[in-house]
């Protein structure tokens, strides 16, 4: 495949997804202005980030440390491209993270939020985050206990560093779309009862690829989408 047939499916992709978001928000009566799109970048090439870019899209997600800072760094010639990590996030890499992100979604206990307010360098706006929440109950599945988040990000937002923006949840695959909205529902219940309290909270992300119209009815603010914006993942080690 020739890099322009590639650009073009590129642009395709970027006007379906938009064209969903717009869908799915008019059908909810929502402004679909009021919902972003997270391009999850995830083991793609940064070329195929620039493709997204040059259509448009400025903000990318990234769920591994190494990769997400690498990426970073490789085009940081790209003006106004912000980065989110939205993995998991183990203590002994705050700092790295702190020092390059401008978005981290997957903020799950305090001891994160500390380590990442002290570690943001003076010369940097505030970093933004978002309290990770286990909607899903999965074992498996990182973020706090539902009755744990509003806590936490009142917490957070006692940090000098940070600047807490809302909440962030997945809920449990393959489910059917009754008991993903109920998921949902929870997530944006905690995230109403966190906006009352904290100031400045502004964003519910959740919703993916294959359930981003029952998250924007749900109330989303950001969807995070990969696939349906990049298309297969590559098949090759996970880096950290």
């Amino acid at each position: 495949m020739t890099a322009s047939s590639e650009a073009s499916q590129a642009k395709d992709r970027f006007v379906r997804v938009c064209e969903r978001i717009r869908t799915a928000a008019q059908q909810a009566g929502r402004d679909p202005a009021a919902v972003a799109l997270l391009a999850v970048s995830k083991l793609q090439p940064a070329a195929k980030v620039s493709e997204l870019y040059a259509v448009g899209q400025r903000a990318f997600g990234e769920n591994y440390v190494q990769e997400a800072v690498q990426k970073c760094a490789e085009l940081a010639d790209l003006a106004g491209i912000e980065w989110h990590l939205i993995g998991p996030l183990q203590s002994n890499k705050t700092r790295v993270v702190a020092e390059t992100m401008h978005w981290v979604h997957s903020v799950d206990r305090l001891k994160i939020a500390e380590r990442l307010s002290a570690q943001r360098p003076a010369d940097l706006p505030p970093l933004n985050i978002c309290i990770q929440v286990n909607i899903s109950g999965e074992a498996s599945k990182s973020g706090c206990a539902p009755d744990e988040a509003v806590a936490l990000a009142k917490a957070a937002s006692g940090l000098p560093r940070l600047r807490v923006r809302g909440m962030m949840g997945m809920p449990e695959p393959g489910i059917g779309a009754e008991a993903t909205r109920s998921q949902f529902a929870l997530l944006a219940r905690l995230y109403a009862e966190a906006k009352q309290q904290v100031a400045g909270i502004d964003t519910l992300s959740m919703g993916m690829s294959d359930d981003l119209e029952i998250a924007v009815a749900s109330g989303s603010t950001m969807v995070r989408v990969g696939t349906a914006l990049f298309g297969a993942r590559p098949v090759n080690q996970q880096p950290g």
